[in-house]
This record gives C-alpha cells, sequence and structure tokens, in this order.
C-alpha cells in the first residue's frame, strides 16, 4: 500500500471567509462583532469544505495528516503594532514596507533597538526576491478563536483519528517575532538563533518517506506557494512528481490596492509547479 500523507496549510479561523449570519458563535457587542475573520480569504471556506469531505472518502488511505498553524503574537514583522511612521502612527493592515522605507524612516520598528535588525531584514528579502514585507491584520494570533482550525475540517480530522487510530501532526509557524514564515518548512529570512525559523528537518523527513504527498490549505498565494516551492526544492527533482495539489481546496489572498496581483502570483505559481512535474489535481479526482 502506497505511503500517502495529507499536508494541509493554515485552515484556520482567520482565514475562512465564513459569513456572519453563517457562523454560530458570532455574536453582537457594544463594539461590534466579538469574532470574525482577521484575513478571510474567498473561498476558503467552501474549499476546507471540499477537503472535510475528501478526508471522509479517503481516511483509511491516509498513512499521516500534518497540518500547518500560522501562529503569531501582537508584536509581529508583519502586524501594524510592530511598527510606526514619523508622527508615532501604526500602518494600516496591507501597508508594504520596504528596505527603502526603514532606510528613509518612512516606517520604523517601534522599538529602537530593533532598527538595524530591520535594516537587514528588510535588504535581505528584496536581495533573495521574496515579497516585499507586507503589514497584514492582526491574524492567528496565539490562544485566539482565528488561531483554531475551522469547525467542519477540524470535526473531519477528530473522525479520521477515531476510526484509523491515528493522530494529526500539527506543525507551528510564526512564532518568531522578527521574521515572515509564510513557508511549513524554513522562515523568509531564518534567525540562526532560532531553530524554528530553521529548516524543519522533522517535517522534511516526514515528507520523504511519502509515496504521495497531497497539499491544500491557504492561501494559494502565499503560504501554500511558499511551501511547495520549499518542498520541491528540498525533496529532490525525481520526487515531485509524489507531490499532488488538491487545486480546488485552495484559494488566494485578494489583490489590494498598491499591492501584488496576489490571484495572478497564484495562477502562475500552478503552472510553474505543473511544469516542474507536480502533479495538480483535484479533490473529488484524488485517489478516486
Amino acid at each position: 500500500m502506497l505511503e500517502t500523507h495529507l499536508l494541509v496549510i493554515d485552515p484556520q479561523n482567520d482565514f475562512m471567509d465564513i459569513p456572519a449570519d453563517a457562523d454560530p458563535i458570532l455574536f453582537e457587542q457594544s463594539n461590534g462583532p466579538r469574532f470574525r475573520s482577521a484575513l478571510p480569504v474567498p473561498g476558503a471556506l467552501t474549499d476546507m469544505d471540499r477537503l472535510a469531505t475528501t478526508i471522509g472518502r479517503i481516511g483509511p488511505r491516509l498513512s499521516r495528516v500534518h497540518v500547518t498553524l500560522d501562529t503569531h503574537r501582537v508584536i509581529d514583522v508583519a502586524h501594524p503594532a510592530f511598527w510606526r511612521d514619523g508622527n508615532g502612527h501604526a500602518p494600516p493592515p496591507f501597508t508594504m514596507i520596504s528596505h527603502a522605507d526603514v532606510v528613509a524612516g518612512t516606517w520604523a520598528p517601534r522599538n529602537p533597538d530593533w532598527k538595524s535588525r530591520m535594516l537587514d531584514y528588510t535588504a535581505e528579502l528584496e536581495n533573495a526576491g521574496r515579497f516585499v514585507l507586507m503589514v497584514w491584520p492582526e491574524h492567528c494570533l496565539i490562544g485566539s478563536w482565528g488561531h483554531n482550525i475551522v469547525d467542519g475540517l477540524r470535526d473531519a480530522l477528530s473522525r479520521w483519528e477515531r476510526d484509523n487510530g491515528v493522530t494529526t501532526e500539527f506543525v507551528t509557524k510564526g512564532i518568531n517575532t522578527f521574521t515572515e514564515h509564510y513557508g511549513a518548512l524554513l522562515a523568509e529570512v531564518p534567525d540562526p538563533t532560532d531553530p524554528s525559523t530553521q529548516l524543519n528537518r522533522e517535517l522534511m523527513s516526514a515528507l520523504q518517506q511519502a509515496d504521495v504527498i497531497a497539499i491544500a490549505g491557504e492561501a494559494s498565494s502565499h503560504c501554500v506557494a511558499t511551501t511547495v516551492n520549499q518542498l520541491v526544492d528540498h525533496i529532490g527533482e525525481r520526487h515531485w512528481s509524489r507531490i499532488h495539489l488538491l487545486t480546488d481546496c485552495m484559494s488566494p489572498v485578494p489583490a489590494t490596492p498598491g499591492s501584488p496581483d496576489f490571484p495572478a502570483l497564484a495562477d502562475q505559481f500552478l503552472r510553474d509547479m505543473a511544469t516542474r512535474g507536480v502533479v495538480l489535481t483535484t479533490s473529488d479526482a484524488f485517489l478516486a
């Protein structure tokens, strides 16, 4: 029997496009809704519903399931509270901060002791051709509702565990304040003093043992794309065809004014992977 692994990227409430009237725990307070997704990805809830159905269909054939959890603090390099402008104001979400902005003082870390580190960080990002630093809404805060796995998928994973006597393997990423961590295997700029930002050898070793690696999750423009690129870089060309992307179980971050066209980047990512021999499939077709 083939060893089949499922890798689910960041299936968390803060990325779900949950309508307010469909969320049973949403309720009004004097300051507005208590629970609302911080960074909803259009299509994400449907993606995860499809994935939950697929797990129910193929559960006995899954050897291992790995689930990544984006995991942040309020003070995070990609959150507003980390940065200030010359007037002491935090940047609004979806502000892009370039190396030139940090050099000019347009944006500076609120702690002056961090400026040198941020000069180096933004330079390394840009020299490597990675995403320019983006300030996101506070999301996936440790212990928050938004950090939790969306209900439908969580229930499917729990049933899979009970039915098969196997535990889901969770991988946290993003706890380091000073570097973004889109990919499951490696932070954008690894911190030499923090092993959690360096290559996740345990996860890499597990995936190398698989005959088939199915990948789903959010978002196809960011954490999924970065994870898959890291995986193909480390697993070896002869194993690329083991990777199956469930394209109807992932969606891109929408474009925002002044930001890159994230849906177009996601489409290009899928084309690039197909060219490299990665299998593009759908939840219905996988192991059908």
